[in-house]
């Protein structure tokens, strides 16, 4: 993705300035025609400059929305909400971002056109919600909500971190013992054999194994250099990205996990915005959006195409395949009870306890194998240098 810096005017003639990501010109172009925006001048922001933009973090954003939501509910205008929020940010970038937002809703700006001046910084999904409230004159729930929203992410996000210490500690482990069994022990016990006609088969491979990882190491390194550059690129091109999501949604063993997770994340977000106003239409799109999978939107854009249509939500859902079929009957108990957007809520917890659950027994998966890798490694090397072993002692003996 590329990003454009821009300088347009809205349908109402007032300046506005901001950053949209896109794959070309084109795309880019099209993206502000549907903000409204007639754009008078655009420029690509450099590798050095995009990255400079800050993007908060959802432990920030949580923080952010619930400050707001107390200080709206307790009477205060969103102008002065926004000025104390400014001066209790800890960064000097957060600080300069939010002290922008406030200029410009001092100056009559709405909210939520002030945030889609800095959409490099704050996620599409708050901008969105943000507009919806505006619009129902329910902002300070809206806020609420967007706090809820980022609290439960921000702790699935430290849930997956913490679940995932133990196995990454494991892994490099494994790398470890690895190294240490083909570079120094290994080569003590490969010299107890006068001549490598004399090694078993088993050791003549390990012992080849052992002199390339201490005499050609770099090349090992280049192979696993090239082979993340490869996958990192690969992840680039539609075609190879759309494979590779699918497998994450439909592999055995992980993909009901995963499904698990993207569940959870879907519900509560379809909740979210479902209650504050917004189409149906656009809830999808958002909400499908924020799992960040390819696979996952381009069948979401077959569900906009039969919802648009007229086709109930509960039945283009199912014929997805991606979410469990208890889900997609909750939907459809919501739809004909006309209460979808409170069922969604209610659903939404339950699966945030499952996802939690999913992301522990995911993990659960990687333990074991990554035990059996280094007990296979370790039994290797064990059967490699046995003869030699066995034929010292065998020499011992005999004096």
């Amino acid at each position: 993705m590329r990003s454009f810096s821009y300088v347009a005017q809205d349908a109402r003639g007032a300046q506005k300035k901001g950053i949209i990501t896109a794959e070309n010109e084109q795309e880019f172009l099209q993206k502000a025609k549907e903000k409204g925006l007639y754009v008078k001048d655009y420029r690509e922001s450099d590798s050095s400059e995009a990255k400079s933009i800050y993007k908060f973090k959802t432990k920030e954003l949580a923080f952010d929305c619930r400050q707001l939501a107390a200080m709206l509910t307790s009477g205060l205008t969103l102008v002065k909400a926004i000025d104390i929020l400014t001066k209790e940010q800890e960064g000097e970038k957060a600080r300069a971002i939010w002290q922008d937002v406030y200029e410009n809703v001092q100056k009559g700006e709405s909210f939520s056109s002030t945030l889609e001046m800095h959409a490099g910084s704050f996620p599409p999904f708050l901008i969105s919600m943000v507009g919806a409230g505006e619009s129902s004159g329910s902002l300070d729930i809206v806020m609420q909500r967007m706090s809820d929203h980022y609290a439960k992410e921000n702790k699935l996000k430290n849930t997956i971190k913490s679940a995932m210490i133990y196995p990454i500690i494991l892994l490099v482990l494994c790398v470890a013992v690895t190294i240490l069994l083909f570079t120094f022990i290994m080569p003590t016990f490969i010299d107890m054999f006068e001549s490598k006609e004399d090694m078993p088969f088993l050791t003549r491979v390990l012992s080849a194994i052992s002199d390339f990882l201490r005499k050609r190491w770099y090349i090992l390194v280049g192979i696993i250099a090239a082979l993340v550059a490869g996958f990192i690129y690969a992840m680039k091109v539609p075609s190879f990205r759309l494979k590779f999501d699918r497998m994450l949604v439909k592999g055995p063993g992980f993909g009901p996990l995963i499904t698990k997770i993207y569940t959870g994340r879907f519900s509560r977000t379809l909740s979210s915005l479902y209650s504050s106003g917004l189409p149906m239409v656009e809830c999808l799109e958002r909400a499908s959006a924020i799992l960040g999978n390819s696979y996952v939107d381009k069948k979401f854009e077959e569900v906009i195409d039969e919802v648009k249509q007229g086709e109930p939500l509960s039945a283009a859902i199912t014929r997805t395949e991606i979410f469990e079929p208890m889900f997609c009957s909750v939907i459809y108990v919501g739809e004909e009870a006309g209460a979808l957007d409170s069922i969604l809520e209610k659903s939404s917890d339950y699966y945030e306890e499952e996802s939690d659950a999913a992301v522990q027994r995911l993990v659960d998966l990687i333990q074991p194998v990554l035990i059996i890798f280094m007990g296979v490694i370790i039994g290797l090397v064990v059967m490699g240098i046995y003869p030699a072993l066995y034929g010292s002692i065998g020499t011992i003996e005999n004096e």
